[in-house]
Formats: C-alpha cells, structure tokens, sequence
C-alpha cells in the first residue's frame, strides 16, 4: 500500500510512519518540518519538505504519486493558544485541511483518515464520552476539527472518497522499542512539560486548579499511549477497504488519571524531584475526561495494548532522559 502521512515528521506522525512501515506500506511523509522533527523522518521514508498550504506544492505531490490513501496529521494543536489566536487556526487547520481534501479528490484518492480530537466534544454532559454525545466544541481548536469532520461527510458523499475521523483524547507515550527520540517542539500538554521539568528545562509544573470534584482534587484525563493510536490508523485504513464505510471512532482507554498521578509517577520513573504550583482554573476545564472506546474494538479490533501508566511514563522518560546528557 502507498500511503501520504502529513505531519509525518511530528510526534504522532513518526510514530505512525513506523505503524506503517511495519506493515510494509510504501510511505511519503509531506512535512514543513514547523513543528515536526527532522530526526524523526525514517530514512525508509521519501520525504518531501512542504506545507499543505500550498496548493502548487500539492500538486508536485500528488502528480506523479498515486497514493492508496492519505493521513493527515499536518495542523496546530494547542487548545489555548487556539483561542489566542483564531486566525492561525483557522488557516492551519481548515483552510490548509481543505486543500488538502481537495487534492485528494482531484487525483483519486479513495481514503481519508483524518487526526480528529476529542475537543470535539466540548465540556462532558456525561462521563465516559461516547460517539453520539453532543458536538459542543468549547475551544477553538475543537471546532475546526469539527469543521473537517464535517465537511469530509459532505465530500465523502459528494466526491465519493471514503474517511475515517479519529477523535484522540490524550496521545502520550513514545514508541516502545525506543524508535523515535526527537522530542516535541514547545509542547502544551501535561506529559512532556512534567518531563521537562524533570531534566531542568522548566521549573516547576503549573497545575490548574486544585478543588476539580476527584480523588486528589487534580483534573482526571484519558492517556492512550501513542503506538497503540498509531495502530488504529492502519485498521481504519483495513476498515474502510473491507467495508467500504466511513468512519467516526473515539481512541482512548476508558481509564483516567490526575495530574498529580502524573507527576508522582515521573517522579517514581525519574527519580527526579519535580515541583509544582497550584494556579487558578482555566476557563473551560472540566474535572474528568474519559472516553467510551468500544466501538473502536468492535469496528478496527482495536485496543489500548500500551495505553497503562507505568508504560506510558517510562516510554516518556527514556527518549527524555538522554537529554540530560547533551
């Protein structure tokens, strides 16, 4: 299978390159590299530098390839900073995501399997979250992942190009068999900056809010370790083949923890002191977050193999580790 992976070069887009490659796909990874990691381009890859914002680079892309289908990672993440600055997100991730459909409709591409969040889903009207719950993206970011979701059901039954939208909750970990070692570029979420305060980089650990309605009155999240997310592309792309279906599936582990099990347990793993201060709440955070990730096992045979903690945070603390020594 000849698969494009935009964003290849990211965090979760290394990884899913290696999910394919292990399946012996033929992959192009298309990456701007503005986020993405060079180191972590697989040199059994054909690499092309280049952004999903231009349209003449699109189609250098796709004249000459014939792509089997596409996975599109390429895009902005930060839930904050979507609501800083709209503009940028709108652009990245609805704009730039559009081309992107469009030139996969233009040079036949019959698969689409689109990097979907739970963001989707708003501030939870019920815990676990499962697929019918409302749409209420309340961060910006959440609503342009809608926005692409949406408009792929119109191309879908327009255009007649199948997708799958996978709706993460909180991607963590790093490959197990220690595959990958660039780490993220000025990450936002909670594991790589306790893992940055673990070798120095930071600090202490801003915690927001210390009263949520949980065990230790930290805010409760739903981890799903970043191979076993890797894994599912590859059996969305199987779904849709046998099936010929679109697809809309949450990843997670129906499992939460606190931020302060975070931190304990990079503390356990690390053996390092990591400090932290209490902030006041954002507006928006809601006290747990845990998924209903059923459906995914019954339609892709899916499950969370890697997703546990202990794995999670080790995987973490070797890629990070090495950094104390450079």
């Amino acid at each position: 299978m000849n698969l494009l992976i935009t964003g290849g070069a990211g965090y979760i887009g290394s990884h899913v390159v290696l999910a394919a490659l292990d399946q012996g796909c033929h992959v192009t990874v298309f990456d701007n590299l503005s986020t993405g990691v060079e180191q972590n381009i697989n040199d059994k890859t054909r690499f092309v530098f280049g952004s999903i914002s231009s349209k003449n680079e699109l189609l250098k892309l796709f004249k000459n390839n014939k792509y089997d289908a596409v996975i599109h990672l390429a895009g902005s993440k930060a839930a904050g900073d979507s609501m800083l600055n709209p503009l940028k997100y709108a652009e990245d991730n609805i704009m730039h995501g559009l081309n992107l459909i469009n030139s996969c409709v233009e040079h036949g591409v019959k698969i689409f399997i689109f990097s979907s969040s739970a963001a989707v889903y708003g501030k939870p009207q019920y815990i676990p979250i499962d697929e019918t719950h409302p749409l209420k993206p309340y961060n910006y970011y959440g609503y342009t992942k809608l926005v692409i979701e949406e408009n792929l059901k119109w191309f879908s039954m327009l255009k007649k190009i199948q997708f799958a939208s996978l709706r993460y909750f909180n991607a963590a970990g790093y490959d197990i068999n220690n595959r990958i070692n660039g780490i993220e570029i000025n990450p936002q979420n909670l594991i790589p900056i306790v893992m940055e305060t673990a070798i120095g980089k930071r600090k202490k650990v801003k915690i927001y809010g210390n009263d949520y309605k949980t065990l230790d009155g930290t805010g409760v999240r739903d981890y799903v370790h970043v191979n076993d997310l890797a894994k599912a592309h590859l059996n969305a792309i199987d779904y849709i083949l046998k099936n010929k279906k679109d697809l809309t599936i949450n990843l997670g582990t129906e499992t939460g923890y606190s931020v302060l099990e975070i931190i304990n347990k990079t503390m356990h793993k690390s053996n390092k002191i990591i400090g932290y201060d209490f902030k006041n709440r954002r507006v928006g955070d809601s006290d747990v977050l845990i998924s209903k990730s059923s459906l995914a096992k019954e339609l892709i045979n899916w499950e969370a193999t890697y997703s546990d903690l202990d794995t999670i945070i080790s995987s973490t603390w070797q890629v990070y580790q090495k950094k104390l020594c450079l």
